[in-house]
């Protein structure tokens, strides 16, 4: 566990100091992320806002807030998880971030999932979805539960979505309602054995034939097998 967590410290410091987008030059503050080394899972949100910004954590606002209480209502502490960004930096007025800014920052999401390796990643909104289901639309795939490369990973709407448009808000809750069980389930599918394959059993080769002594023909092939 120390190594992951000297893993993550310096990997905050490189995102506080990154320099490899132009979100950089109008932060206050870079987001790299926040919550224990040892956590099972991973959210995955779009990009700080204006509060995050400020401060310098994740989900800090009023989405922040309603965040707690969609993990509540699945049975997790906040404390528990995991929180960060695809872009660690914010988008002026919040807009969406922009290819070339995800890309710059991939590498540190990359590498805090390498260093935490959770076991469930919950993607927030399509941009994060799209990490994982790039081919996927959030309004058919949301709350489903999925393998992607040995872990779970469910896709959300954000909260922030879910608190612009109200009809997305009950939609919301019931997926993190049911994210446990879900989990559950998915975890149990990975963990069934492998059916062992046939064991095919060879027949023993046939004793080599003995030659006759009086078989001449036999004795000179044996000699001539010498050479």
């Amino acid at each position: 566990m120390s190594d992951v967590l000297s893993g993550l410290t310096a990997l905050a410091a490189e995102v506080r100091k990154c320099q490899l987008c132009q979100l950089a030059n109008g932060r206050i503050n870079a987001v790299p992320g926040d919550g224990p080394p040892t956590a099972e899972i991973m959210l995955i949100g779009e990009g700080p806002g204006m509060n995050e910004d400020k401060h310098g954590l994740p989900f800090v606002g009023v989405s922040g807030k309603f965040l707690t209480e969609l993990l509540s209502k699945a049975g997790y502490k906040r404390e528990e998880v995991f929180i960060t960004n695809v872009v660690k930096c914010r988008p002026p007025q919040n807009r969406d971030p922009l290819p070339e800014e995800m890309s710059a920052c991939n590498g540190y999401l990359a590498r805090q999932i390498a260093l935490i390796n959770p076991k469930i990643i919950v993607t927030l909104g399509r941009f994060s979805m799209s990490k994982f289901f790039p081919n996927e639309r959030i309004s058919v795939i949301h709350g489903q539960a999925r393998k992607v490369n040995g872990r779970v990973v469910v896709a959300m709407y954000h909260p922030a979505a879910a608190l612009h448009q109200p009809a997305l808000r009950a939609t919301l809750e019931q997926d993190f309602a049911n994210l446990k069980p879900l989990i559950a389930n998915v975890q149990r599918t990975m963990e069934k054995p492998p059916v062992p394959k046939a064991v095919v059993t060879a027949s023993a080769p046939p004793p080599p034939k003995q030659a006759d002594p009086n078989d001449k023909e036999a004795d000179e092939n044996t000699q001539l097998s010498l050479f």
